[in-house]
C-alpha cells in the first residue's frame, strides 16, 4: 500500500476515534464540544486543474479546551458519483478554532492542516496523489433546538505544493451541528 494511502487511513481512524470518544460522554455540559455533518463543494481546481468544483459531504468534531478555544478534526469526501472521471477527494484536517457567541448563536474562526488524497479510474488526465492541505476559514451557527444549530461556513482550502494558481481555493458548507 503506498504511503500517502496509508498515511490518509490512519488519520481517517483517528479522526473517526476522536469524534467517537467525543459523542461517548452524554452527560457532559452543553460546552464541551460539538459535531457537525453536512454538504460541502469545493471550487473549480482546487486539487488538481481540470477538475471542476466538487460536492460532497463534510464531518467534523470539536472538543473544547478552553471557554473560546478548540481543537478539531475535520474529514470530508468529494467526488461523489458514479462517473469513473470524477475525481474522488478526501481530506482529513485537525487544528485550532476559535468560537464567540452568546444564546446559541456562535461565530467562529480556524486554521486546520492536514492532508488530501484524489484519484480517479478514467479520465483523460489520470489522477493519482496526495499532499499536504490547509483550510483557514470563518463560520457562523444559528439555534434551531436545545442541542442542535445550522452552521453555515466559508474556507480558504489548498494543497500545497499542488493545487493549480489559477483554481479556486474554496469551500463551502452547511449543515446540522450536534452540541454537546
Amino acid at each position: 500500500m503506498p504511503i500517502p494511502q496509508l498515511a490518509l487511513r490512519a488519520s481517517l481512524t483517528l479522526a473517526f476515534g476522536a469524534i467517537l470518544l467525543s459523542i461517548s460522554t452524554p452527560a457532559c455540559a452543553a460546552t464541551k464540544g460539538d459535531v457537525f455533518f453536512g454538504y460541502s463543494r469545493t471550487g473549480n481546481n482546487t486539487f488538481y486543474p481540470n477538475a471542476g468544483g466538487l460536492n460532497g459531504w463534510e464531518l467534523d468534531g470539536q472538543l473544547r479546551w478552553k471557554p473560546f478555544i478548540g481543537i478539531e478534526g475535520d474529514i470530508a469526501r468529494y467526488g461523489m458519483g458514479a462517473n469513473a472521471a470524477v475525481p474522488h477527494t478526501t481530506t482529513v484536517l485537525f487544528g485550532p478554532k476559535l468560537s464567540l457567541g452568546t444564546a446559541g448563536y456562535k461565530l467562529f474562526g480556524h486554521f486546520l492542516i492536514g492532508g488530501e488524497h484524489s484519484a480517479n479510474s478514467s479520465a483523460s488526465t489520470p489522477i493519482s496523489g496526495g499532499a499536504l492541505t490547509y483550510a483557514l476559514g470563518a463560520g457562523a451557527e444559528g439555534p434551531i433546538a436545545h442541542f442542535f444549530a445550522w452552521r453555515v461556513q466559508v474556507d480558504r482550502i489548498s494543497a500545497i505544493n499542488q493545487s493549480p494558481s489559477g483554481g479556486t481555493h474554496a469551500r463551502f458548507s452547511t449543515g446540522v451541528v450536534f452540541r454537546f
